[in-house]
C-alpha cells in the first residue's frame, strides 16, 4: 500500500478514536476507554500497518471499523492487567466462599437435626420454625409481590399436604451444603473466560480477550464484523503493545501471537 494511502488509513482510524473520545467526554462516560484511546493515539506510528490492514478489511462494511476499534477500547479498558488480576482473585474468592458455605451449612444441618431430636425427646420445645412453608412466608413478609400473588397459593399447598410431604429444614440445609460443595466456578461470558483462562497473568490475556470479542461481534454471531474477518498476528501484536503500553523490552510480535493462537487451537481439540 502506498504511503499516502497508509496515511489516510491511519487518519481514518484515529479520527474514529478521537470522535469517540470527544463523545465520551461530552457525556461524561467511559473515562477508562478514553485512556486506552489516548495510548493508541500516542503510539499511532506503531499502528500504521495495523490501521492499513483494518481499514482495508473493514471499511467497506458499514460500522465494522468502528465496531472493531470500539471492542479494542472496551477490551483494553475492561481487561487491563490490573482488572484481569482482580478477576482471577474474585474467581478464587468465589470458590473459597462456596467451601465455607458448604462447611457451615453442614454444621447447621447437624444443629437443626439435634434441635428436632430434642423437641421430640426432651419434653421441651421452642417456638421456632419447623416447616419449610413457615420459613418461606416469614422470609418473604416484606416482599409485596410474594404477599400479593404467592402467599395464598403457598398456604393452600401447606394446608393440602401435611409435613411428611415436605423436606425438613435440615434436609434443605444439607442440599445447600452439597450444592456449594459441588459448585464449579465458571465465567459468565466469553471475554471473562478468555482473559482469565490461564492460572497466571501474562500479556496473552488481553490478546485472548480481543479474540473472544472479535468472535462475539462476528457476523456468525449476528455482529457487525464480517464473518470471514481475521486480524493478522502482527496487527494483534501491535494493538496489544499499544493498548497495554508495553515498553521496548516487553513488546510482543506476530510470532508470539501465532504461537498463542496455535496453543488455543490445540487446546480446543
Amino acid at each position: 500500500m502506498s504511503a499516502p494511502q497508509s496515511k489516510n488509513s491511519k487518519q481514518i482510524c484515529e479520527n474514529i478514536l478521537i470522535e469517540g473520545k470527544h463523545y465520551n467526554i461530552e457525556h461524561s462516560i467511559l473515562p477508562s476507554e478514553n485512556a486506552v484511546a489516548d495510548r493508541l493515539l500516542a503510539r499511532g506510528i506503531e499502528l500504521t500497518a495495523a490501521y492499513d490492514e483494518l481499514h482495508g478489511k473493514l471499511y467497506a462494511h458499514p460500522h465494522a471499523l468502528q465496531t472493531f476499534l470500539g471492542l479494542v477500547l472496551s477490551t483494553g479498558a475492561s481487561w487491563s492487567p490490573d482488572k484481569i488480576a482482580a478477576a482471577r482473585t474474585a474467581r478464587g474468592d468465589l470458590a473459597k466462599i462456596n467451601q465455607q458455605i458448604a462447611r457451615r451449612a453442614a454444621e447447621l444441618t447437624g444443629l437443626l437435626q439435634q434441635r428436632s431430636d430434642l423437641h421430640n425427646t426432651s419434653g421441651f420445645s421452642t417456638d421456632t420454625h419447623y416447616h419449610v412453608c413457615d420459613v418461606i412466608e416469614a422470609a418473604a413478609k416484606s416482599n409485596y409481590l410474594f404477599m400479593s400473588y404467592v402467599q395464598e397459593r403457598l398456604n393452600d399447598l401447606h394446608g393440602q399436604f401435611d409435613l411428611k410431604y415436605w423436606p425438613s429444614l435440615s434436609d434443605i440445609l444439607q442440599e445447600l451444603a452439597s450444592d456449594a460443595e459441588d459448585a464449579v466456578t465458571e465465567a459468565t461470558d466469553p471475554l471473562t473466560a478468555a482473559a482469565t483462562m490461564a492460572s497466571r497473568p501474562s500479556r496473552a490475556d488481553f490478546i485472548k480477550a480481543v479474540l473472544a470479542a472479535i468472535d462475539e461481534n462476528s457476523g456468525r454471531n449476528y455482529g457487525q464484523l464480517p464473518k470471514d474477518f481475521k486480524a493478522t498476528d502482527n496487527t494483534l501484536a501491535s494493538l496489544a503493545n499499544c493498548v497495554l503500553d508495553l515498553s521496548a523490552e516487553d513488546l510482543v510480535d506476530g510470532q508470539y501471537v501465532k504461537r498463542l493462537r496455535q496453543r488455543e487451537r490445540d487446546g480446543a481439540k
